[in-house]
C-alpha cells in the first residue's frame, strides 16, 4: 500500500495530553511522537458516526470494540482501488476499513495493536510461541505453527494470529479455512501483513483538549495564511472580494482566517440545486451567524438542460462542473463586476493535481476570476481544530462519514461513500435514479444495474 507525499507528514501525538498534535512540540510543553500514517497523511477526526461505524465493522467480523469511549480517533485515507481508511486511536494505527464494491461491504483490516484494545471473540488463530518471532518478523503462518482455529475462519479472512497466552504476534489473511487448516501439516495457513509498527497508549481526552494541545500550531498556521493574504493582494486591491464558499469545511476556514486576518468580505455560493439540504442550511447559518452577505448563483437548470444531451456526467466525463459551476461564474463576474477576487479553500494534501497549483492564479476556463489560496499549506486536522477553535457552523453532513462536499451523486466519489449516501438520503437518490433511468429510456439503452450504478455517480466535489 503505497502513498503519495504532498508535502511533510505533520501528524504527532502528545501522550500526556491524549491527543494529535501537527507538531513535534506539544503546547503543554511535551515532546510529540510522530504517527507513520500512509501518505499523504490527511487525517480527520472521526466524528460520533464514524466511531459507532468502525465498531460496527469490527464487532462483526471480529466481536470487538476498536474505538473505545472518551478516547480521540482519526480516520487517515489512503490510496486503495476504492475507499480505505486507516484508524488512529492512542496515537497507534490500530486497524483499517476498505470498501470492496464487488462485494458491496466494508472489511475490517486490524493491526496488532487492535488487540490491546480488546481481545477477537473470532476470526483469530493460536499459535504455537515458537513461530511467534517468525510471524513478528513478517514471515507467513506455516501449519506446523498452528495450535487451533476459531471455527469462524474462512479462506480469504483477515485474522489475528494470537499467542496461547493472549498476546497478538501478528494479523494477516488466512490462506484456507478453519476445517482445512486444522487437518494441514504443512503449507502456509496466513499470509502475514507486514506494517510499520506504530505505539499504543490509551487515555481519554475531547476535541477541545485536542485545540489546547495545538494552540501554538493555529496561532502559527493563522498568522502564516494572513501573511500571504497581506503579501499577494496589493496588486488586485481594487477588484470586488469575496470568498468563494461551497458549504465544506476547507471554504469555512479561509472564510474565517480571511476574516480575522484581512477584512470581512461577502460569500459567493454556486448554487446547482444538487446539494445536500444540510449544505443550503449550512451557508444561510454562515450568513447569518457572521452578519455577510451571500451572492447566491442559481444554476439547476442549466445542469438539467445539458442532461437531456449529454446524459449523466460519468467519472471520467464531469461535463457537469463547466455547466453548473465555471460557466455561470464567469457570466455572473463578467457581467457584475469584470473581475474579481476570490478567496478559495484549495488545499496542497487534498490531491496530487491541487499540491502542484500555485498559491495565486487564474482559473484557465474563468479567467476573470483571480484565486488566492489562504489554507494552501493546511492538512484537514488543521482545518479541523481551527473550525473547533472558532467555534463555528459547519456543515452537519461531515457528522455522517461523508468528507467532501459538493453535489450528492459526483462520480469523484468513492462508491464506498456513495453507498452510505444512498441509506442516508433514499429520497434524494430515487429521484436521481429515476431522471437516469428516463434519460437511458429515451436513448434507447439497456444498461445492467452494475453499468447503471457507474452512470449514477454524478456531479462535481469542489472546495
Amino acid at each position: 500500500m503505497g502513498g503519495l507525499y504532498h508535502g511533510r507528514i505533520l501528524l504527532h501525538w502528545c501522550d500526556s495530553c491524549h491527543t494529535p498534535v501537527l507538531s513535534d512540540t506539544c503546547s503543554c510543553g511535551s515532546s510529540t511522537r510522530a504517527i507513520p500514517v500512509t501518505p499523504p497523511g490527511d487525517a480527520r477526526p472521526a466524528f460520533p458516526d464514524d466511531i459507532a461505524f468502525v465498531n460496527q465493522v469490527y464487532e462483526e467480523q471480529f466481536g470487538i470494540t476498536l474505538i473505545a469511549e472518551g478516547h480521540l480517533a482519526l480516520l487517515n485515507k489512503v490510496p486503495d482501488h476504492d475507499r480505505m481508511e486507516e484508524i488512529i486511536v492512542g496515537g497507534s494505527i490500530v486497524g483499517a476499513i476498505r470498501y470492496v464494491p464487488a462485494t458491496n461491504r466494508w472489511e475490517a483490516l486490524p493491526r496488532p495493536d487492535a488487540a490491546l484494545i480488546s481481545k477477537p471473540k473470532k476470526r483469530f488463530m493460536v499459535v504455537d510461541e515458537g513461530a511467534v518471532q517468525s510471524i513478528r518478523d513478517g514471515r507467513s503462518l506455516l501449519a506446523p505453527g498452528l495450535v487451533s482455529c476459531d471455527p469462524s475462519v474462512r479462506e480469504g479472512d483477515e485474522v489475528f494470529m494470537m499467542t496461547p497466552y493472549g498476546a497478538c504476534a501478528g494479523v494477516g489473511r488466512a490462506r484456507v479455512g478453519a476445517e482445512e487448516a486444522e487437518r494441514m501439516e504443512r503449507g502456509q495457513v496466513v499470509k502475514t501483513r507486514k506494517n510499520i509498527p506504530s505505539e499504543f497508549v490509551p487515555g481519554k481526552s475531547t476535541w477541545d483538549d485536542a485545540v489546547k494541545a495545538n494552540r501554538d500550531v493555529l496561532l502559527k498556521a493563522e498568522a502564516a495564511s494572513g501573511k500571504f493574504i497581506a503579501d499577494s493582494i496589493a496588486p488586485y486591491e481594487r477588484l470586488y472580494k469575496s470568498v468563494s464558499y461551497s458549504g465544506g469545511k476547507d471554504s469555512l476556514a479561509t472564510l474565517l482566517v480571511v476574516m480575522k486576518t484581512f477584512r470581512k468580505t461577502p460569500i459567493l455560493y454556486i448554487d446547482t440545486g444538487l446539494e445536500f439540504l444540510s449544505t443550503d442550511e449550512n451557508v444561510e447559518d454562515v450568513t447569518r451567524f457572521y452578519g455577510l452577505d451571500c451572492v447566491r448563483i442559481p444554476t439547476v437548470d442549466a445542469f438539467w438542460q445539458d442532461f437531456e444531451s449529454n446524459g449523466p456526467p460519468a467519472r471520467d466525463n464531469r461535463w457537469c462542473c463547466r455547466t453548473s459551476k465555471l460557466e455561470p461564474l464567469r457570466q455572473y463576474i463578467d457581467k457584475h463586476h469584470g473581475e474579481i477576487v476570490s478567496f478559495i479553500g484549495q488545499r496542497k494534501y487534498e490531491s496530487f493535481s491541487r499540491m502542484k497549483n500555485p498559491r495565486v492564479w487564474r482559473n484557465s476556463y474563468v479567467k476573470n476570476q483571480v484565486c488566492l489560496a489562504p489554507i494552501h499549506t493546511w492538512t484537514a486536522l488543521h482545518v479541523w481544530l481551527y473550525i473547533f477553535q472558532e467555534k463555528a457552523p459547519y456543515n452537519t453532513m461531515y457528522e455522517h462519514g461523508v468528507d467532501r462536499m459538493g453535489c450528492f451523486m459526483c462520480p469523484a466519489s468513492d462508491a464506498g461513500i456513495i453507498e452510505r449516501i444512498r441509506t442516508m438520503h433514499p429520497g434524494l437518490w430515487d429521484k436521481w435514479d429515476m431522471k437516469v433511468k428516463e434519460w437511458l429510456h429515451k436513448q434507447n439503452i439497456s444498461k445492467s444495474s452494475s453499468d447503471r450504478d457507474e452512470l449514477e455517480m454524478t456531479g462535481e466535489s469542489v472546495e
